[in-house]
């Protein structure tokens, strides 16, 4: 199926991919890196496979919630203890939150601020991100409820960020059935059968 986005904004969207990534697995080791990875590379798939609608007023209350949540969830996180029970199961060392790396990384993830303006303005960077956030949001934080299986002393219990994550998932998978135009991805599927 032949893409619709321009090359500069694939260029732009696997570059942006690529950069989170690397940092993600740099500064968190590689089992949080592939889980970040499956948000920012699942949503560039997506972004380049899916249709999406044609404006972001179809979007903008799941975005909104989902972004709502998102910042909740963080808080949970922060303050619940996410890094260091991450890094007691992962035996990577927790890292540094105020690093430049760590600063730079926020400032990247921080470009989904942008969805509003960027989406709404028809750009198709804008929706490359609105895919991300929806993606990761969706499949990433999934994983605060596989965690608990790999704490061997703890049996399944309680992850940090388990408990905002319960309402975060279905709402990026809201947003992700709001921004895809299914009927014709479903087309296009079909019609190269």
């Amino acid at each position: 199926m032949p893409t619709r986005q321009p090359l500069w904004a694939i260029m732009a969207a696997v570059a942006f991919s690529t950069v989170v990534v690397k940092l993600s697995y740099v500064l968190l080791g590689w089992m949080p890196g592939f889980l970040i990875a499956s948000g920012y590379i699942g949503g560039l798939i997506l972004w380049l496979t899916v249709p999406a609608v044609p404006s972001y007023k179809r979007i903008r209350v799941p975005f909104l919630v989902t972004m709502v949540f998102f910042v909740l969830h963080k808080l949970e996180e922060r303050h619940l203890g996410f890094f260091p029970a991450l890094a007691k199961l992962t035996g990577v060392a927790m890292p540094d939150t105020s690093s430049p790396l760590a600063y730079f990384l926020y400032g990247l993830a921080s470009a989904w601020l942008l969805v509003p303006f960027l989406f709404g303005k028809g750009s198709r960077v804008g929706e490359y991100l609105a895919w991300s956030f929806f993606a990761a949001m969706g499949v990433t934080e999934v994983a605060h409820f596989v965690f608990p299986f790999f704490d061997d002393q703890a049996g399944y219990s309680y992850f940090p960020g388990m408990a905002s994550a319960l309402g975060l998932v279905p709402l990026a998978w809201w947003g992700l059935w709001q921004l895809g135009n299914w009927p014709e991805f479903r087309r296009r599927r079909i019609g190269r059968l």
